[in-house]
């Protein structure tokens, strides 16, 4: 691949990013498997495919699998100029993805597009 993507992270609109420090609070060795995932999605980019993408149906988000014991599910969505923006993540425990983990990732994706927005 000639460039590389850039991740970026949701941030709320007091500054926090939950995806960042999620990522951050957890076990080293879990953590370099998610950062692992994280720079496959850097190289492949829209290419990257399963098992370690998958479109969540009937919305406009990506899930960013990272299997094994943990089962960690990060919802994004690739946003202008190479960039992948992640949204919301949660440690999967059912075979069926919570319709609540869908809202919180669309509420986020609302939230980042509307203040987009105003800052233009």
């Amino acid at each position: 691949m000639d460039q590389k993507w850039e991740i970026i992270y949701y941030e709320t609109s007091q500054g926090n990013s939950p995806v960042f420090e999620f990522i951050q609070n957890l076990d080293p060795k879990i953590k370099s498997k998610v950062i692992g995932v994280m720079d496959l999605l850097k190289e492949l980019g829209t290419l990257i495919g399963p098992p370690h993408s998958k479109k969540v149906t009937g919305t406009p988000l990506w899930e960013l699998r990272i299997l094994g014991g943990d089962n960690i599910r990060i919802f994004y969505v690739a946003v202008v100029n190479r960039r992948f923006l992640l949204l919301h993540v949660f440690l999967k425990k059912k075979q069926k993805t919570d319709t609540k983990e869908i809202k919180t990732a669309i509420n986020r994706l609302d939230d980042y597009k509307s203040r987009l927005k105003t800052d233009s």
